[in-house]
């Protein structure tokens, strides 16, 4: 089970997050080492990474899947890379959604696959390898920014504007994955999410560093069972508020949540409870399309709580319809300058 990240991350930082200071400082400084020593390996066809600054979701597998959308409209065949967290097999997989299951690939995993060829793997280079092989034009990477197994083509960091990074400390002490500096000197590009000004101040730094800045919003689909109904919604992801928030600006009255930690699967009393709690107050039952990812392909009392609720999709909007192909054109550019300083280099 994915552990749950401690509310204090989100907060304003208090004595929890000075007192885990040593402690972050020695996880800064390995990961910022890592992140600007390491070793990089070359993916033969180019390879676009959406990570986020912080630990938690920010949108990257909503923003990973309107890249994909993106590049096959321009004719590319994307494939996506993610480590398939959350599921058992450790083994370089191409992922089928009518043979796996989450507790398997994972539920990002599922969610992806079903746009187009996805491969889980632990190894960042053997999955980019499987991809090429298996006919794919171009790597979205979900996440995997901060791990530095990868030459980068063009990196995409995410940013929610209503958590921003939080409180700004580092792991341990806060939700950040790296120190920022170094974050901001290798990502090419930082996709702002919603109308929060939370990440103000960092948009604000990377434009002056000659960072592109896009803007996007998170739209839910319309969804008629919900509107005007009182709802029980449940989540078990990143940041279950920003669920809840999504229910009620689609009509939905959400009188009852149950919030779970990431990437959470359900015990069959949590499953049993949504199911008489929504019976008893004759309640319309919520959840996202990840949750649901965890829930399919199982049997009895899963299977029944995924049958009776409904599913909240959201699709990432860019304030500019043209942003997701200008990246991708970047990414190409950027791959053949890597060949050809790669070609150069050996010859």
């Amino acid at each position: 089970m994915v552990s749950e990240a401690p509310p204090f991350w989100w907060e304003k930082a208090d004595w929890r997050a000075f007192a885990l200071m040593p402690f972050s400082a020695i996880y800064g400084a390995i990961a910022g080492r890592t992140m600007r020593r390491a070793k990089r390996a070359s993916a033969p066809i180019p390879v676009i990474c959406v990570g986020n600054f912080t630990v938690g979701g920010a949108g990257k597998t909503p923003t990973s899947i309107a890249l994909a959308r993106a590049a096959k409209a321009m004719g590319h065949r994307p494939g996506f890379l993610t480590r398939g967290y959350g599921g058992s097999l450790d083994v370089t997989t191409l992922v089928d959604r009518d043979r796996h299951r989450a507790d398997a690939v994972g539920d990002e995993a599922l969610l992806l696959a079903a746009e187009t060829m996805t491969v889980i793997s632990r190894k960042r280079v053997d999955g980019a390898r499987k991809l090429a092989a298996e006919g794919a034009d171009l790597i979205i990477m979900d996440d995997g920014f901060q791990s530095a197994r990868l030459h980068l083509d063009f990196a995409l960091v995410v940013i929610d504007s209503v958590r921003g990074i939080g409180n700004g400390h580092l792991v341990p002490g806060g939700p950040v994955r790296a120190p920022i500096s170094e974050q901001m000197h290798q990502l090419s590009a930082i996709l702002k999410v919603g109308n929060g000004d939370a990440a103000d101040a960092l948009v604000r730094k990377a434009a002056r560093a000659g960072k592109a800045i896009h803007v996007a919003t998170l739209q839910p689909r319309p969804h008629e069972a919900l509107a005007g109904r009182n709802v029980l919604a449940y989540a078990g992801i990143a940041d279950p508020e920003k669920f809840y928030r999504t229910v009620r600006s689609i009509g939905g009255m959400t009188s009852t949540t149950r919030s779970f930690p990431d990437h959470h699967y359900f015990t069959g009393d949590e499953i049993q409870s949504l199911l008489d709690d929504a019976e008893r107050e004759d309640l319309i039952l919520a959840t996202t399309a990840k949750d649901a990812a965890r829930l399919a392909g199982h049997s009895g009392p899963a299977q029944t709580l995924l049958e009776r609720s409904k599913i909240v999709e959201v699709d990432m909007v860019f304030d500019d319809p043209n942003g997701p192909a200008a990246m991708i054109e970047t990414a190409f550019n950027n791959f053949l300058k890597r060949r050809l300083r790669e070609g150069a280099a050996k010859g």
